[in-house]
């Protein structure tokens, strides 16, 4: 495999144990099928994993419960974090340099790439989606999001070869006040659309009246509150995934209801 220059810009490094819990157990919730359904071993690269490479480490075991034999790869462009994270390299887990170009060797079945592209522009974001998909096995995923801290507020794009499909808001429900607090987390294709007239805005203004709507729901606990409040949604907006996903404190929307009118859509 030639070797090239790490692609990318040095992230904040920030991380922290269980920040990512949320994506990967919807991952494994949501396309564990698609990691059963794999013919091969499938690759799971998780890219710019940080400082400490705890959440790949977490990634990988999370996984490996659907798909034993998987084999996970960590890439970072800064030398000092790859060398860090080598003393956690085990059978089926490794560390590598590289960035957007992907240094693995076979198409990847699972790319993650949490909380990468904040520090760019959006219009950098179609071109870094685009290069990242075609690298993508066949009904391969590419799950590109962002996150608090503390890993309880998350959302994050799903695409596959063909472009963006949904849209994934996930909370904790016990401490979750309004869900306007998704607006500072949203991936950096759309944190700059949550103006009026964008469907972005629509969708979580929307939200948020249902979850006002849904306040009396409360007394019977926050996690019923929210179900009401997205069920009340089926009509109007095309929200993916049942009462199961909802209860975790997530909503799925397709894609094609809340993408940019003149941005990022593939």
């Amino acid at each position: 495999m030639k070797r090239t220059r790490p692609v990318g810009t040095i992230t904040r490094g920030t991380t922290a144990p269980n920040r990512l819990r949320r994506v990967d157990r919807w991952l494994v919730g949501t396309h564990g099928g698609l990691l059963r359904a794999a013919a091969e071993s499938p690759l799971i690269v998780d890219l710019g994993y940080g400082a400490y490479p705890i959440t790949t480490v977490e990634l990988d075991a999370r996984l490996r419960v659907v798909r034993p034999e998987i084999q996970t790869i960590g890439l970072e462009i800064d030398p000092a974090r790859v060398t860090a994270a080598l003393g956690y390299v085990r059978a089926g887990l490794d560390f590598r340099l590289g960035g957007f170009e992907l240094p693995v060797d076979r198409a990847p079945t699972v790319i993650r790439a949490f909380n990468v592209l904040r520090q760019y522009d959006e219009s950098e974001v179609a071109e870094v989606w685009r290069a990242l998909a075609a690298r993508l096995a066949s009904r391969g995923l590419l799950i590109e999001g962002t996150c608090s801290e503390n890993g309880r507020v998350a959302t994050w794009v799903a695409l596959d070869g063909t472009g963006p499909l949904t849209l994934t808001l996930a909370g904790h429900l016990a401490s979750l006040e309004s869900p306007a607090v998704f607006a500072e987390r949203l991936p950096k294709a759309l944190i700059h659309r949550n103006v009026p007239g964008e469907p972005i805005h629509a969708f979580l203004q929307a939200l948020e009246r249902a979850w006002q709507t849904a306040a009396p729901i409360g007394d019977l606990g926050v996690r019923q509150r929210w179900i009401a409040a997205v069920r009340s949604l089926l009509p109007q907006w095309p929200i993916i995934g049942r009462a199961n996903r909802w209860r975790l404190g997530e909503v799925t929307v397709a894609w094609s209801a809340i993408a940019p009118r003149d941005g990022v859509r593939d």
